[in-house]
């Protein structure tokens, strides 16, 4: 990597972080998507868990293997920037083509397609703001990247209801029964997708490699297997911080893939007393679904930049606790809530969880691992978020009835428990302080940093 990282603006490292716009975009219509589209076209309730398998699975085979790639690429494109530029236009074509599904079986490989391509762009796009920043500016960086994730998804959860708002009919579907608000959604994520990503590339390039750095890839083995020997050395050299982790990400992911699918099911049921997806009140509870989901998504947006000073003063791993718990007490809550507009307020809980989650665990990341290694250690870090969601699909089904009664908003309580185990493991992690520490930074964890960079 370049010897030196010159200090960026605030809006040079927005717009480094634009194209994670487009790319949250996307998975916000599978959020809040994926399973009213699976249940239009006539999929069982129990079975909702397994056709979500394409994000995991993907993500589990993807993303290291992608990661360790770019980490080896020497092109005149650059290291990172092929690899989410090849992966934005895939995702716009999946966007594109899943809401004119007319079989299961056609969205559910659509969400293969889609999956593959979201999981090329994400790792290396996240090592591309590790490469491009300082460690002063990492947690500056990445905080900016939750943003928009935050905004991203607020975006993609409300763009149903603003189409109805605008004059789109609510009721209007098309012959498969998928809303004609839910296929425009789709069509706008398409052009975000790729047009955001765009933008970034346009306006921020990569460091130029040092002469060491360019002749130490060039002396590595080439070909597949190299790659996957360099994967299973780096899971064998894996810092403890980076393993610690592990417990934490298990309950967290978990809990929230059990959300996303369950979630329109759970609000059909307790606020519209609705179980059929033909029903005007379970296509209400979609539009709902959206509006709650945007709420929590701009939180999210908000919160990204209002923990710096938090995680700062407090650390990166007393904040996450914190905001995990709240996620988790907003969780269990919400069965409770018969009102749309009480349901805002288990929404804060989780828009703050959700921004640290894409934020602070990756500051801690950033601060344990090798720098010669960033790309392969966050596609594996990766597997730690997509492990739990296997687990999750793999597991739920067996007990939805038995344990759970068939009642999809018992899940929802599920995930709130889970998210409170989150917050408790988060306390047993160690946190090492980052290398390579500037003279400005202060604090005793990565994240101090990033008290000197948003002064800057």
């Amino acid at each position: 990597m370049a010897l030196h990282k010159p200090r960026l603006s605030f809006w040079q490292i927005v717009n480094m972080n634009v194209g994670f716009f487009g790319i949250q975009f996307s998975f916000g219509l599978q959020q809040s998507s994926m399973s009213p589209i699976y249940s239009y076209l006539g999929a069982d309730e129990a079975s909702l868990p397994y056709l979500w398998l394409a994000g995991p699975v993907t993500g589990l085979l993807v993303q290291p293997l992608v990661g360790a790639l770019s980490d080896r690429t020497l092109s005149r494109w650059g290291r990172r920037r092929p690899y989410f530029l090849i992966g934005a236009i895939l995702c716009s074509l999946g966007l594109l083509a899943m809401p004119f599904s007319s079989a299961l079986w056609m969205a559910a490989s659509l969400l293969w397609i889609l999956d593959s391509a979201n999981n090329v762009t994400m790792e290396p796009y996240r090592a591309f703001v590790s490469d491009r920043l300082a460690p002063a500016q990492h947690s500056l960086g990445f905080l900016t990247q939750s943003a928009f994730t935050g905004l991203g998804q607020t975006l993609a959860y409300l763009t149903p209801s603003l189409l109805v708002f605008l004059g789109m009919s609510r009721d209007a579907v098309s012959g498969s029964h998928i809303p004609h608000v839910v296929i425009a959604a789709f069509l706008i994520g398409a052009v975000f997708s790729l047009g955001s990503v765009l933008w970034t590339l346009k306006t921020t390039p990569e460091l130029p490699l040092d002469d060491e750095e360019i002749r130490r890839i060039r002396a590595a083995p080439v070909g597949w297997r190299s790659t996957l020997a360099e994967i299973g050395a780096a899971v064998r050299d894996m810092p403890s911080t980076m393993r610690q982790l592990a417990l934490v990400q298990l309950f967290q992911w978990y809990a929230m893939f059990c959300y996303w699918q369950y979630i329109v099911l759970s609000l059909a049921a307790t606020m519209f007393h609705s179980t059929d997806p033909a029903s005007p009140g379970f296509r209400e509870a979609g539009l709902l679904n959206g509006q709650i989901g945007a709420f929590y998504n701009f939180i999210a947006f908000l919160a990204a930049f209002a923990l710096v000073p938090f995680t700062r003063r407090y650390g990166p791993k007393a904040m996450h606790s914190v905001c995990l718990a709240l996620a988790g007490a907003g969780m269990l809550s919400m069965p409770l809530i018969h009102s749309p507009s009480l349901l805002l307020l288990p929404m804060l809980g989780i828009g703050v969880a959700w921004a640290s989650m894409m934020g602070n665990p990756y500051v801690i990341l950033a601060g344990s691992i090798p720098p010669e290694r960033t790309g392969v250690y966050m596609g594996i870090f990766n597997m730690f978020i997509v492990i739990p969601m296997i687990i999750q699909i793999l597991t739920l089904p067996l007990y939805y009835r038995a344990w759970l009664g068939g009642h999809p908003e018992n899940v929802i309580r599920l995930a709130g428990a889970l998210l409170l185990c989150a917050a408790v493991a988060m306390l047993l992690v160690k946190v090492k302080a980052a290398r390579g520490r500037e003279a400005g930074d202060v604090g005793k964890d990565p994240a101090a940093a990033a008290g000197a960079a948003a002064k800057g």
